[in-house]
């Protein structure tokens, strides 16, 4: 028998849709993880579950009582208990109070009931211990830190007894180890018949304590599947949409892959050229040894392709959000700060006291400076000189300021035949060009830099930033200046390699370095 049965879920947000029909059961005792991208509707559902917000269509039913319209309190007395994405703590009140805020341990007297102090602050320490989180249990929620706000708000949860424990993304914030007692504490939970429906976005976390895993997109079940009976692949592969088009979540391990996937690729490469040279008068065994190394070889193949797919994919959707936050602070947060400066200069006129027009002028240029740093991250997230008038005019505003805030002259060499190129390509190349920027500012000690952007005979486009500095002395090692966390080379070549380019890092012999990208045919009429 289910202890929850939810059917044809909907929840929607004025003409936005964040939830359609969702079905599924929960046994007693079950772990249900859920999975999907950014935007896929997990909070929503925790949300509707817990009585957040009420859904626009469907049913929910617990232990047989349909709890479609209850709010949150009431929702809480039946035992559903939900730790949401962010902790919902009061900060005026101590961690104590908020961990049994609405559920206190009382004992009756002859005026009513008396919290017993005691016995929480024993329980609150006992968990807080479980934890390896030590507390003050006077101290106001609003001075701890997301981690320890987490656990605050899992104590509460935890701390109480249940039935249904609801956990939106709860270990995100935790440290590794206090992760790995959370993961301990649920299958403890489950052991005892309480179910618990988690989000994660580390499949380890989901594939480590969940009987089925039930993957969302855009508000959509997807599937709902036995974990044992899938792997982290498929999941992955279900979450971003292999063949969809879409922009979708990134793929963290595709980044951490996705070179080491080269590597094993070239090492087989060399492999099995020496096994062909040195075994060509072998016995068949070997020759059978050599078809595996190049069946293996087209398998790496494959994945360093869909790796550098998902790579491009990342390198979309960060720009498309980029660009979203850019265009969300211009038009509301500047324009709004806008409107309070004509206010308040209307009422600088209206005043006839010297001191509060002075005052109401002070304030009225703070929020202009306001302004002008906000256009400056707009910019920074997204320049619009790109938008409008493409990479070239772009890339001189990128180098007058820098050098204005630098110091050092920019010397440009921009073939005026550069034309278009594709919206992501000259966004990349922007990119490239601001981190090459930043590394000579950071790094260099150089008193001026040359910046060139030709286009080849080839229609290949040729990238260089080159500085007077002090060079290095020895070649570049990705490897090493990744382990020294010197992350900007090794961001470059990223974005080079997800545009199939190549990079060359030269010291020059004067003193100086030189850093040289070409890109292939990044024009849309030549691109096949």
């Amino acid at each position: 028998m289910s202890l929850l049965n939810v059917r044809n879920l909907s929840r929607d947000f004025g003409a936005v849709p964040a939830l359609v029909d969702v079905t599924f059961d929960v046994a007693p005792g079950e772990v249900l993880g859920v999975v999907g991208q950014r935007g896929a509707g997990k909070s929503t559902l925790f949300q509707v579950l817990s009585g957040l917000h009420p859904p626009s269509g469907g049913d929910v039913v617990f232990t047989g009582q349909s709890i479609t319209c209850k709010r949150a309190p009431d929702i809480r007395r039946l035992g559903i208990v939900a730790v949401q994405q962010s902790p919902q703590l009061v900060d005026t009140m101590s961690v104590l109070h908020n961990v049994f805020l609405g559920s206190e341990i009382t004992v009756p007297n002859w005026w009513g009931l008396w919290p017993k102090e005691a016995d929480m602050l024993q329980t609150t320490r006992e968990f807080l211990a479980e934890f390896d989180m030590p507390l003050d249990l006077e101290e106001h929620t609003a001075n701890l830190s997301s981690e320890q706000r987490q656990i605050v708000a899992l104590a509460r949860a935890l701390c109480r007894p249940c039935r249904l424990l609801l956990l939106d993304d709860a270990l995100s914030a935790l440290s590794f180890a206090r992760q790995e007692k959370l993961l301990r504490r649920i299958e403890e939970l489950a052991a005892q018949g309480v179910s618990v429906i988690m989000s994660s976005d580390d499949l380890k976390h989901i594939f480590a304590v969940t009987d089925r895993i039930m993957v969302l997109y855009q508000g959509r079940q997807l599937t709902l599947r036995h974990t044992s009976e899938t792997t982290p692949r498929e999941i992955v592969e279900l979450i971003v949409g292999s063949n969809r088009q879409e922009q979708v979540t990134p793929v963290i391990w595709a980044f951490e892959n996705y070179y080491h996937a080269q590597q094993q690729a070239e090492e087989l490469r060399q492999v099995q050229l020496e096994l062909r040279q040195s075994l060509e008068e072998k016995d068949s065994l070997n020759r059978q040894l050599i078809e595996r190394l190049g069946n293996q070889l087209e398998a790496l193949d494959r994945l360093n392709l869909a790796l550098q797919e998902a790579g491009r994919r990342v390198m979309i959707e960060r720009e498309a959000e980029r660009k979203a936050l850019a265009r969300e602070l211009h038009d509301q947060i500047i324009q709004d700060l806008l409107s309070y400066t004509y206010q308040l200069e209307e009422a600088e006129n209206d005043t006839a006291a010297e001191p509060w027009r002075d005052e109401l002028a002070q304030i009225r240029n703070g929020v202009r400076r306001v302004v002008g740093s906000l256009r400056q991250v707009c910019s920074d997230l997204r320049p619009p000189t790109i938008d409008n008038h493409g990479l070239s005019a772009a890339i001189r505003s990128l180098a007058s300021q820098w050098s204005q805030q630098s110091g050092i002259p920019v010397e440009l060499d921009i073939d005026p035949a550069l034309g278009r190129m594709p919206e992501m390509i000259e966004l990349s190349v922007f990119r490239i060009i601001q981190e090459g920027l930043s590394n000579v500012r950071k790094h260099a000690a150089a008193t001026c830099v040359t910046l060139a952007l030709k286009r080849m005979s080839t229609a290949s486009l040729v990238v260089q930033v080159i500085d007077d500095g002090h060079g290095m002395d020895e070649p570049v090692d990705l490897a090493a200046l990744t382990e020294q966390q010197h992350f900007g080379l090794v961001g470059i070549s990223e974005r080079v390699s997800l545009l199939d380019g190549k990079m060359e890092v030269t010291s020059l012999p004067d003193g100086g370095l030189e850093l040289k990208i070409e890109i292939p045919s990044p024009y849309p009429s030549i691109r096949a």
